[in-house]
């Protein structure tokens, strides 16, 4: 099986932006479902839960707590499916890596 380590540069070039990007969007979900819990939590105490249980319960039960989660089990696997191609491209370089060194000493072997 022969590699061209070419395509597997150029592959992690290509998709380093969509790695970045995609994981740009998974921190700004987890770091905003803090925010949107805290409103969520002001807005339950408002309403008469005056407990930070009570509040924190509302606040989970939410609908949009609950999009918000659904938003971010979609960009953790759009992340780590852009991760997983990167890592398989590195390991396509390094396994051409492995078989130009074998062929390295085949060739020294010989002579």
């Amino acid at each position: 099986m022969d590699i061209d380590p070419n395509d597997a540069i150029e592959y992690i070039f290509k998709h380093g932006k969509k790695f970045a990007k995609a994981k740009a969007e998974r921190t700004y979900l987890e770091e905003y479902r803090k925010s949107l819990k805290a409103i969520l939590m002001q807005q339950a105490q408002v309403e008469g839960h005056h407990t930070a249980a009570a509040q924190e319960r509302e606040a989970y039960a939410d609908e949009r707590y609950q999009a918000l989660l659904q938003g971010l089990k979609q960009a953790v696997e759009a992340e780590e499916e852009v991760r997983w191609g990167l890592v398989a491209a590195q390991a396509r370089i390094d396994v051409w890596r492995s078989q130009e060194s074998s062929k390295r000493q085949e060739i020294k072997a010989v002579l």
